[in-house]
């Protein structure tokens, strides 16, 4: 029987040959170290197969000539000296024998190997795993980089990821975020539709409405992707959120725009149509005014020619904003403006509105266009009323003001030196210093929807700028608002700036006149003016009429009187075709809506009359007079 020491010996050779024949079949890389020098005592085939050393290479190199511990990773959370020592694994990068890099885990133990102190070291790949985690790492700051709200959510609606851009776009953060349903952090209620889509199709897109943390609504461009699995199992709904917002309002501000052009059109359009039926009615009672002599119908008649005057000026006020902000500067008496606006204002505005229109006497003249400054006067009294819904009092006033250093510098823009202050001021709801901030902004308005454009105060500060002045505004919630516009003055006295008044009318002698209109009534009521009044006439109902005619009778037609705006040939081209027949023809144009560029067309075409419409019998002969009198030529 064996002795206890060979027995014992038999055992320790068994146990080595097991290690060895473990070592060397073990399907990982292992290797045994010595533990002071560092050089390699055996190597198994997992290693010379992974990195591509003959086991000879191996035994010559030391295990710091191609490993180094990866310094980027996280050290263990381990306080103690030996951080790094036995029974922990590693993050290692060894090089292999082509100058591959590996990302490695590595452990190691102490061990005794053929009589010396050792180190037996177990190696891991994870060179792909950290290439997927960093990939999943660079995708994330991808993610968390874009602008849209990029969310991940189960199918029970639980947030799982949300990035940066739904941080900024919803106001919760990601620790907020996750966790809680997107019904609780954003969507207003749950689109089942949607949902349905989703699921049957895979995928959804279209527009939401959410709200953001802090109560904002927003427009939102979604689209939903469902996440599968290896199997095809839908495990998650990836979200991706498109703020249009900011795009929406944009697109409904233009739309609007559009809108107002469009109302613009139609207005001009419909003030043409209305002043040619209220042309022939200011006519018509001045010929049955010279007819009659019956106190009751002359009361009559003055009724008519009152309500026809008024439907005229509410006319000439929708072409004020039809018109748009170019015009001609002359030279202005700011009284004329506030008491023309208090009679307009008067007439339209509610009764429980008391206006009070104040002015001196003398007040300076300025240089401006009267339909702009009239708009800006009628929209600052508009929101004046509209702020006063219960009633209160309007004041509209008007004073000279000598703009110093002191003053300029409390109003920016403010020009030194004389100038016109208009005053419009209400006893009305007010305004917040919030609301003030923004009042100037286009499209911004506190009224409610169909009720302002929000361009009204725009286009005040557009016109005084344009008229190199500026404007202060005060207000107090419960006590009323006052705006001041100040326009610059040329310090001239009403006396200078007086309205011309008109010469005494004579009647005619016979002189010819072709009278070119496409409305009949207008026609009748030219020529029964025109004849009552010692002229002789001839009519035309449209331009090619008119320049045949012309043509025939040219040696006596001692003036045209032609409308602007008709079919075929228009007033501009029959004014252009009969300067080539005769370059000195007299020639008066009438339109219910003068263009700029049309005025300025004919005025280098020679004409130097323009009527009105509608106009009164006066009105028409005093233009009639002036075209025929000497100097016109």
């Amino acid at each position: 029987m064996p002795s206890t020491p060979e027995i014992a010996s038999t055992r320790a050779m068994e146990k080595e040959a097991s290690f060895l024949l473990l070592f060397k079949r073990h399907p990982l890389p292992m290797w045994v170290v010595d533990k002071e020098s560092l050089l390699f005592l055996a190597i198994n085939d997992a290693a010379m197969k992974k990195y591509g050393y003959t086991r000879a290479e191996f035994l010559s190199m030391t295990m710091d000539e191609f490993a180094s511990v990866d310094e980027t990773a996280e050290a263990p959370d381990d306080d103690g000296a030996n951080a790094w020592g036995p029974d922990t694994k590693l993050p290692w990068r060894h090089r292999c024998r082509d100058g591959t890099i590996l990302e490695v885990e590595s452990s190691w133990h102490d061990i005794q190997y053929s009589g010396r102190d050792g180190v037996i070291v177990l190696t891991l790949d994870r060179t792909e795993q950290k290439r997927v985690e960093a990939r999943a790492r660079e995708q994330a700051n991808m993610l968390n980089g874009a602008s849209d709200a990029i969310i991940v959510r189960d199918l029970q609606d639980c947030v799982l990821f949300w990035n940066k851009g739904a941080e900024r776009l919803y106001g919760w953060s990601a620790a907020e975020a996750l966790g809680r349903t997107t019904t609780d952090l954003f969507a207003r209620e749950p689109d089942g539709t949607a949902e349905q889509e989703l699921l049957a199709a895979g995928e959804w897109s279209g527009q939401l409405r959410h709200k953001a943390r802090d109560g904002r609504d927003l427009v939102l461009s979604s689209r939903s992707t469902l996440v599968r699995n290896e199997d095809g199992a839908a495990t998650s709904v990836l979200v991706i959120n498109t703020d249009m917002t900011e795009t929406k309002k944009l697109e409904s501000q233009f739309l609007r725009a559009q809108r107002l052009e469009s109302i613009g059109t139609l207005a001009s359009g419909i003030a043409h149509d209305l002043n040619n039926i209220l042309s022939p009615i200011l006519m018509s009672v001045d010929i049955l005014r010279g007819s009659n002599k019956d106190p009751d119908t002359l009361k009559v008649l003055s009724i008519i020619e009152s309500s026809a005057e008024r439907g005229a000026g509410i006319v000439k006020q929708v072409l004020t904003f039809a018109r748009g902000v170019e015009g001609e500067r002359v030279l202005l008496q700011p009284k004329h403006l506030v008491s023309e606006l208090g009679t307009i204002m008067a007439q339209t505005f509610p009764r429980n509105i008391d206006i009070q229109p104040n002015f001196p006497q003398e007040l300076w003249t300025v240089s401006g266009d009267a339909t702009q400054l009239h708009q800006v006067l009628l929209n600052l009294c508009v929101n004046a009323r509209d702020a006063m819904p219960n009633g209160g009092t309007l004041t509209v006033s008007a004073e000279n003001v000598e703009v110093d250093d002191h003053f300029a510098s409390m109003n920016p823009g403010a020009q030194l030196g004389p100038h016109v202050v208009f005053r419009v001021s209400d006893t009305g709801m007010g305004m917040s210093p919030e609301t003030m901030e923004r009042i100037f902004d286009p499209f911004f308005t506190t009224k409610e929807v169909g009720k302002g454009t929000g361009l009204g105060l725009a286009t005040v500060i557009g016109i005084i700028k344009s008229h190199s002045g500026f404007l202060s505004v005060q207000s107090e919630i419960g006590v009323g608002t006052t705006f001041r516009v100040f326009v610059p003055s040329s310090r001239e006295s009403e006396a200078s700036a007086k309205r011309e008044v008109p010469g005494a009318v004579s009647g005619g002698k016979g002189e010819l006149v072709l009278v070119v209109d496409d409305e009949m009534p207008i026609r009748e009521a030219l020529v029964r003016t025109l004849k009552n009044n010692g002229y002789d006439t001839y009519t035309a109902e449209d331009g090619t009429d008119a320049l045949a005619l012309y043509y025939e009778r040219r040696e006596e037609i001692a003036l045209v009187i032609t409308d602007l705006s008709m079919g075929g040939m228009d007033g501009i081209q029959l004014v252009r075709a009969l300067r080539k027949v005769n370059p000195q023809v007299r020639v008066v144009v009438s339109s219910g809506h003068f263009q700029k560029e049309n005025t300025t067309i004919l005025g280098a075409l020679g004409v130097k009359q323009f009527l009105d419409k509608p106009y009164t019998a006066a009105k028409l002969l005093r233009a009639v007079q002036t075209a025929l009198a000497p100097q016109a030529t």
